[in-house]
């Protein structure tokens, strides 16, 4: 196997090191990982990898490492074939290494590492032809195929495309589909040009057009929420919401102002716990409490409680966890996307931890069902691991992304105020609001 010949060419140790569960609660709540160290002539490389304690203790432990994250096959191969190591300084089990998958199978594509392309792709929508337009606007380079081929394709399925829209939201979607029409046009006008410097700017105007469009066509909620859920603050649909921070020691940026989407769709109890939240002020005036260059975190309020604690019952609010896969009716609740257990080897998670800005919900790592008003967001995005293979998919549930100005949360520190979070809109997808409705 490929593999296999690679690390027995290799000088290879590993070293790991545990952070400890118990301290999760304060320090992250995004779970227990370790980070081994790929050691040669030319220095080490950190791989975060999925590995349990029990794992740790077994002889093939570094095999379970590369076959859980095809990240540390892919760095690992790149670092190590130009060694000339010999075998005897590998130690690893030859044989049990044998059984990993090719990189090939594991890394089965490029990852999707734009927050509205995920978007897009987790709408509850079947639409070939405004699907295919998508794929063709996405593609688009400085040549006229992408922009012609999506031009050609919209205005040869207008009518189907209409037929998708939902009539209470026709005048809408006409407006769109208009407007889109005539941005084609004036994109292909300046592309005969030669006028490079516009083709992202169109781009990004045209792919919010089509997520617009898209949205358009979902008349209803997709499904029913579980009747244990049902009466809990939900967001049945999604939400934008603008978020700003002070930010205390950089002297380049003093104020953050970002925005997200938040995604009912697919997170429904964990979005609508978290548009509440918002809706009662609860994270104004809040420190960001974490910031370790992997993931930035807030959410725990003053006092010995460590979630939100609902003055209606006088005990924290939590949300079980929350999970949607692709092919399924509704979420998965309350349990970890654990492959043998549920049987969906192949399963693709609809809003996975592939874009700098992934925002998800903490909880302890002892209990899947503890997420109160913790939440984080990933300050790392993916550039080899296929969406839904992460370490965190299918552990932690995403229910949102930064879609603006997200690379100012690189600039964030613990210590800095959050000042604000206001719903542009989407707050009229909130149904079971536990807040005091605001005269202000």
């Amino acid at each position: 196997m490929a593999v296999a010949a690679v690390l027995q060419a290799a000088s290879l140790a590993t070293t790991t090191t545990w952070l400890d569960a118990g301290a999760f609660r304060k320090e992250g709540l995004i779970g227990a990982q370790c980070v081994h160290k790929i050691v040669s002539a030319r220095g080490p490389c950190a791989i975060r990898a999925s590995l349990s304690k029990d794992d740790v203790a077994a002889p093939n432990a570094f095999a379970k490492v590369l076959h859980n994250c095809p990240t540390c096959v892919a760095v690992a191969a790149a670092l190590l074939v130009p060694f000339s190591s010999t075998a005897a300084d590998v130690d690893v089990d030859t044989e049990r290494v044998s059984a990993i998958s090719e990189p090939s199978v594991l890394i089965s594509g490029p990852p999707t590492k734009d927050a509205n392309a995920l978007l897009r792709d987790a709408l509850p929508l079947d639409n070939k032809p405004i699907k295919e337009v998508q794929k063709f606007l996405e593609d688009i380079t400085e040549e006229m195929k992408d922009v012609r081929q999506a031009t050609l394709v919209l205005n040869q399925s207008k009518e189907e495309i209409l037929s998708y829209i939902a009539e209470s939201k026709r005048q809408e979607g006409d407006h769109i589909l208009t407007t889109l029409n005539e941005e084609l046009e004036g994109f292909q006008k300046q592309l005969e040009e030669k006028d490079s410097s516009i083709v992202l700017p169109r781009q990004k105007e045209l792919l919010r057009l089509i997520g617009d469009l898209e949205e358009t066509m979902i008349a209803k909620f997709p499904y029913e929420i579980p009747e244990e859920y049902a009466k809990r603050p939900l967001l049945m649909g999604r939400a934008t919401l603008e978020m700003k921070v002070l930010v205390k020691n950089n002297p380049n940026v003093k104020d953050a102002v970002l925005h997200i989407v938040l995604d009912g769709y697919n997170a429904p109890v964990t979005a609508g716990n978290f548009v509440d939240l918002v809706e009662r002020r609860f994270y104004d005036g809040m420190e960001i409490q974490r910031s370790d260059g992997f993931v930035l975190q807030t959410g725990d309020p003053d006092g010995p409680a460590e979630g939100f604690v609902d003055p209606a019952t006088g005990q924290v609010r939590t949300v079980p966890l929350e999970i949607m896969v692709e092919g399924q009716k509704q979420p998965i609740y309350g349990t970890t996307l654990e492959l043998q257990e549920l049987g969906l080897p192949k399963a693709k998670i609809k809003l996975p931890f592939n874009a700098f800005g992934t925002m998800a919900m903490a909880r302890q790592e002892s209990d899947n069902n503890s997420g109160s008003s913790q939440v984080f967001w990933l300050l790392k995005e993916s550039e080899l691991t296929p969406n839904g293979d992460s370490i965190h998919d299918g552990r932690y549930a995403v229910f949102g992304y930064v879609t603006e100005n997200e690379g100012l949360l690189a600039n964030l520190k613990a210590g800095d105020v959050i000042e604000s979070i206001r719903v542009l809109h989407g707050l009229d997808n909130l149904v079971n609001p536990s807040y005091v409705v605001r005269l202000l």
